[in-house]
């Protein structure tokens, strides 16, 4: 195979570890005005798996992110790292977007560049759902591969390192695949300065849902059936704590309080 196609799906997010009072509206919902737009983390740890599929085998990386204009930002980052081509879908239909809503459209989108690979981040920081990528896939009819650590191809197979929580584990995936991928894989690598000045006013492919072919009852508010009440800032108060002697006496006796309280049995 002469070099492998790969489609990185990024976004744009408010940054969550600066979530402050003016931050959060009255009926719960982020003010993302009032935060920072940032490159969401973990896509850029699938930019930099797409990269090092294009480093080690040739081909091509597309990144496409669906939101406002503003979002161009994260696209030219991608481009300043080594991306070839940037893709933004915007449209008023898809205001109001559930994960079912935007898998949908980047589906759409996705199939427009019949890509051999397909990298996300395992989820979002401001919705932490990690459904998007996944049901991306499934809409695509790929093979989907979570929590990506470590990939290697050979022809039209992957072979794909996951973390499972306890370890890991190798499989095979025939491609076309999609992956999602963790912080573990590595950080995305620096920006190229050659490409600094050259991708910095760089427009990117705009494309609205029209254009990828989207049913407008399955975009927007009209096709996510989820619905969020409130979200709320939870603080943790610290409870009572007990000091415990550091001697073999001390051990036992909390030891034997903790079964008396059946704690521990």
């Amino acid at each position: 195979m002469n070099g492998y196609n790969s489609v990185v799906c990024i976004k744009q997010v408010p940054d969550t570890k600066k979530v402050t009072g003016d931050a959060m509206k009255a009926d719960g919902t982020i003010n993302r005005a009032a935060l920072p737009a940032i490159f969401n983390p973990e896509d850029k740890n699938a930019l930099e798996a797409a990269l090092s599929v294009k480093e080690r085998y040739g081909g091509t990386v597309t990144v496409i992110t669906m939101g406002l204009p503003a979002a161009k930002a994260v696209l030219r980052e991608a481009l300043m790292c080594g991306a070839d081509r940037a893709v933004l879908v915007t449209d008023r239909k898809a205001a109001g977007s559930d994960t079912l809503a935007t898998s949908y459209i980047l589906s759409m989108a996705v199939k427009k560049f019949n890509p051999d690979l397909v990298f996300c981040g395992r989820q979002a920081i401001d919705g932490d759902t990690a459904q998007t990528g996944p049901q991306i896939g499934e809409k695509l009819g790929y093979a989907v591969v979570t929590y990506l650590e470590n990939l290697s191809l050979e022809g039209n197979e992957a072979v794909a390192v996951r973390d499972i929580g306890t370890g890991v584990e190798t499989c095979r995936a025939k491609l076309p695949a999609l992956f999602t991928v963790t912080e573990k894989f590595g950080e995305l690598r620096p920006f190229i300065m050659r490409r600094v000045m050259k991708c910095k006013n760089a427009e990117p492919e705009i494309l609205s849902c029209d254009d990828i072919g989207c049913e407008e009852a399955r975009c927007g508010f009209a096709g996510s059936p989820t619905s969020v009440n409130k979200i709320e800032s939870v603080v943790l108060a610290g409870g009572e704590f007990k000091e415990v002697a550091a001697t073999d006496e001390g051990v036992q006796a909390l030891v034997s309080e903790l079964i008396k309280d059946h704690t521990i049995g």
